[in-house]
């Protein structure tokens, strides 16, 4: 498995806060850019995978969705992910 239980608490202590603040918008932003990014390199070289194209799409639309919702709220957190995940907007 590409994402173990030490991965996921040291991206919720580095985005979220603290090991045990999964809820928070910016570590599930963080943990969603993490499996996007796993993806999309199974995708480079199994290009055929559907399965895993429709997962990627899914989890893309996720984010955004967080990431608009952060905006609306608190514009300051928004910025604050984007620079530290190093995302385009």
């Amino acid at each position: 498995m590409y994402i173990n239980q030490e991965i996921k608490k040291d991206i919720f202590k580095n985005y979220g806060g603290s090991e045990s603040d999964t809820g928070s918008a910016e570590s599930q932003v963080a943990l969603f850019t993490h499996r996007i990014k796993h993806l999309t390199g199974h995708l480079k070289t199994n290009k055929k995978d559907k399965g895993t194209q429709r997962a990627l799409i899914s989890l893309v639309g996720k984010r955004r969705r967080l990431l608009d919702y952060l905006k609306r709220k608190d514009i300051e957190r928004y910025r604050d992910i984007i620079k530290k995940l190093n995302l385009r907007k």
